[in-house]
């Protein structure tokens, strides 16, 4: 099946950008009543309602929830394409429908998202809060698992731009997980079956954007509800979706991640058998801090009257402005010198002196806004033609 061309007849052209809210989704929630079942789960901090969508009557049962960090989009967006998909292909809806039933929370932080803000309304960060689940999205969100007891979860986020594949200069576009499910991060069947999927989702992945693939971090956090479902025998698997190249609205990336979840419903179609070779999502390397949004190399500062030759950064820092997500790049140094960064761009000063009205030399949390020798300048963090 040509993944990509389904992306491509069925991408939703009214969701885009990163700042999706309720409003950007009851529309499309509405108009999915006439063929499933959609209701609201219970209501946010502030009152508003958290979504869930029912599809299909199979027998393998596949929780799915995205944006419990209010400002992670992403994959939101590519579930409503997938709302899309089973909506208008009723072949590949006749599939679904009958082999699953997806039970689908679009948009679990509605007031994170509001606010575009990781945590929700209260501060609290909802993912690490399933034992205590002192906040009513976080009761919504364990409520729906021990009710419905699924035997796959697909645990849906953005990760920062910040990541990229091992120690090669490639952007992290997706990352995925096999969580943990104790300390000792053992391999049981359930995991070793998420292993096995997110195996076979790089294989695709590979193909369309080879060597942007990256395995996420298996620390085991109990708070956590990716690693608390997994505790409880939910295979279960972590989608992190990342940064591709010139895409900070993340529409490119939400086209893999809609490959990815096709994938998977594919693959947990036929996998009928544990497997333990987990050898394909072991190659997968790690999901590795190693980038910036603007690297700047080979600065000249004049620090304690003594001229020396640095590198730093710019990082952008997300503002919502009358419902519009701006990037607005900060200075960053850069501590490790020792290790290998990349920038999303990246500019060689070659020695040319650091200038600005902010600061003498470059700091943390400054605008972005200097000069560098006599005839460059840079404005936002670029470099003015």
């Amino acid at each position: 099946m040509d993944y990509a061309s389904l992306f491509e007849n069925h991408t939703d052209a009214n969701i885009a950008g990163r700042h999706i809210t309720n409003k950007s989704i009851e529309p499309i929630l509405n108009s999915l009543k006439i063929d499933f079942k959609v209701q609201v789960e219970g209501k946010s901090v502030l009152g508003k309602p958290i979504y869930s969508v029912l599809i299909g009557y199979g027998k393998t049962k596949i929780y799915m929830w995205s944006q419990m960090h209010g400002d992670e989009s992403t994959c939101t967006k590519a579930i409503i394409d997938f709302f899309k998909l089973v909506t208008n292909d009723t072949v590949y809806a006749d599939f679904i429908t009958s082999n699953y039933t997806l039970y689908i929370i679009p948009l679990a932080n509605p007031d994170g998202a509001e606010a575009h803000t990781r945590e929700n309304i209260n501060g609290v960060d909802l993912n690490r809060d399933v034992l205590a689940c002192s906040q009513p999205e976080s009761m919504i969100l364990k409520g729906v698992f021990e009710k419905f007891k699924p035997h796959y979860c697909l645990n849906m986020h953005d990760q920062r731009t910040i990541y990229g594949v091992g120690d090669t200069n490639k952007s992290a576009i997706i990352s995925f997980l096999a969580p943990a499910f104790n300390e000792n991060r053992d391999i049981n069947a359930y995991r070793s079956k998420a292993m096995h999927v997110i195996g076979e989702m790089n294989d695709a992945l590979q193909k369309v954007i080879p060597n942007h693939v990256a395995r996420y971090n298996d620390l085991y956090c109990n708070q956590c509800f990716g690693d608390y479902f997994a505790s409880k025998n939910a295979v279960t698997i972590l989608f992190e979706a990342g940064h591709h190249p010139n895409d900070y609205s993340r529409d490119l990336t939400r086209k893999y991640i809609f490959i990815s979840i096709l994938t998977a419903l594919n693959i947990i179609h036929e996998n009928v058998v544990v497997y333990e070779n987990n050898s394909k999502y072991f190659d997968i390397p790690d999901n590795k801090v190693s980038f910036f949004d603007i690297l700047y190399k080979n600065v000249n500062i004049i620090d304690d009257n003594k001229q020396k030759t640095i590198n730093f950064a710019s990082q952008y820092k997300e503002v919502v402005e009358n419902g519009i997500i701006k990037f607005k790049p900060y200075m960053v140094l850069i501590e490790n010198s020792s290790q290998n960064y990349y920038g999303h761009v990246e500019y060689d000063l070659k020695g040319g002196l650091f200038q600005s009205i902010y600061c003498e030399v470059p700091e943390n949390n400054i605008r972005s806004d200097f000069f560098v020798g006599n005839s460059m300048e840079f404005i936002n963090g670029i470099l003015k033609e």
